[in-house]
């Protein structure tokens, strides 16, 4: 294989495509399933034709599948991060090869590498793609990788791979969907569009822990305090620390999305203009949600933050809650401090993807390449992303670039509502869960809320809620079979076979 050398990435990926196919078969549900994996590498051209980089994937194919290889699902899956490989998603939650912990929770270290029952193999074709950057896709020449580390760039640079993809492969016909977890959800609302542009028409996209809105998470944006509260109120549920006088739990979160969306938004909008009386009643209702003190949430100013609140919740114990996962609990050398020093939820599980994808691909899946495998360079990509996007502004029905970082990647879900006005076809499902303080549920429902689609089109769109955090699928068993029940579902409604 022909390595080149750049100043930015010693060595970088070959401009030639590479390719390692394998046979395997697996039981589903049954049934016998004989499938091909290709490793492989996606070279991407910029508007002059120069090969600018190169995207490292994974593609799972069914062998013989009953509506011909032309007219099979596929469906293109990626992580998020924005700085981390496809890795978690490939292999902890519906790939063929699935890593697995033998605890509930993932804490003793224990993990399995072995076949996944709960695949979406039979329902479809997978392409697990790796973002640039992350682990083998890199850019080419002399490039700057963070050419393609902005909010567009990354999204285009994704449908050119895809459409690179479905050239290569023969699958203009295929059904084709989208599958992105957090700031792949993001991507999944740009690319979408994107691919629309380019006159390739989805059949479906899949949101994993949406992450749509960042901008309501900056500074000053009273929204985003309420549109946590549910999911606070759910850790407090799990740990015990408010009252079950109410037995059901789905019952008592939508109580408490009805109070967050009303006279807790009504409150906090008064600001310091707000009676002391209503202030006192806010403070004590949503004590009995949230399972922090009255005093403590007065002296927060009714505004408490996720941080603190990962340390305060469980301080009695003398444990924090998790990140990605609040039902997970972590601990400090001391009481004090006001925010966790980690997230308990993920700190043995990255170590073990990290350790078993490098062997995975290049034993099993024999793929050659002397490149490291780069499972996350958080700092400086995150550090890097260029946040602005190009959106469309339904006034002049022409584009519109926004300027700034964060503030701006807001209307992404407005392109995703534009996608499926214009495909009006395309099934959209939004997967959640109850624990994840990462990507609050309440919010992903408000951006979906307000995409102000029409009634037959919003019929294309619906949520699921799931008792499980992030990125915990591997650790999960029973969320990942719910939620691959409803996935076969939704594959069914938006492309029969």
């Amino acid at each position: 294989m022909d390595f080149q050398h750049n100043k930015f990435d010693a060595p970088c990926a070959s401009i030639e495509e590479q390719s390692s196919v394998t046979s395997h078969t697996i039981q589903v549900h049954g049934q016998t399933l004989a499938y091909k994996s290709t490793a492989g590498t996606l070279t991407i051209r910029d508007e002059d034709g120069k090969a600018h980089a190169s995207l490292f994937y994974v593609g799972y194919t069914l062998d013989n599948p009953k509506s011909g290889p032309d007219h099979r699902p596929v469906t293109f899956l990626y992580n998020g991060g924005p700085s981390v490989p496809s890795i978690g998603l490939h292999l902890g939650s519906f790939g063929p090869i699935r890593l697995s912990a033998t605890s509930p929770d993932g804490r003793d270290e224990v993990f399995v590498l072995g076949p996944n029952e709960e695949t979406l193999l039979d329902k479809t074709d997978l392409v697990f793609i790796d973002a640039i950057g992350t682990g083998y896709s890199r850019a080419l020449g002399n490039t700057d990788p963070k050419t393609f580390w902005g909010v567009d760039q990354d999204a285009d640079a994704f449908a050119r791979a895809i459409n690179r993809y479905i050239v290569l492969n023969g699958r203009a016909n295929s059904p084709k969907f989208l599958f992105g977890i957090s700031y792949g959800a993001t991507r999944s609302a740009a690319v979408a569009y994107n691919l629309r542009r380019r006159s390739i028409n989805l059949k479906g996209v899949v949101l994993l822990s949406s992450w749509l809105n960042p901008a309501a998470s900056e500074p000053g944006f009273d929204l985003s305090y309420a549109q946590y509260v549910p999911s606070y109120a759910a850790a407090a549920w799990f740990h015990n620390k408010v009252s079950r006088k109410q037995a059901d739990q789905a019952a008592f979160l939508d109580e408490v999305r009805g109070w967050a969306a009303g006279p807790y938004v009504a409150a906090l909008f008064k600001g310091d203009s707000i009676a002391q009386r209503e202030f006192e009643e806010i403070a004590e209702q949503m004590s009995a949600y949230i399972g922090l003190s009255v005093d403590y949430i007065k002296n927060a100013k009714l505004r408490v933050k996720r941080e603190p609140f990962r340390r305060e919740l469980l301080r009695d114990r003398g444990r924090t809650i998790g990140y990605y996962d609040s039902r997970c609990l972590g601990q400090e050398e001391d009481a004090a401090g006001e925010s966790p020093s980690y997230d308990a939820s993920t700190s043995v599980a990255s170590a073990a993807f990290v350790g078993l994808a490098e062997k995975y691909i290049t034993g099993q899946l024999k793929y050659e390449t002397g490149l490291e495998y780069r499972f996350s360079d958080y700092v400086k990509i995150w550090q890097a992303w260029d946040f602005r996007h190009t959106i469309i502004n339904p006034d002049h029905h022409d584009l519109m670039t926004q300027c700034g970082r964060k503030a701006n990647v807001a209307p992404v879900y407005r392109d995703l509502a534009q996608t499926m006005r214009e495909n009006p076809h395309m099934k959209v499902l939004s997967l959640n869960g109850l624990y994840d303080l990462c990507t609050p549920f309440l919010a992903t429902e408000y951006d979906l809320n307000h995409m102000f689609l029409d009634p037959p089109i919003k019929a294309n769109l619906s949520v699921q809620h799931y008792q499980w955090g992030h990125t915990m699928l591997w650790a999960d068993s029973t969320a990942l079979k719910q939620m691959r029940a409803d996935l076969g579902r939704f594959y069914e409604m938006a492309a029969p076979q």
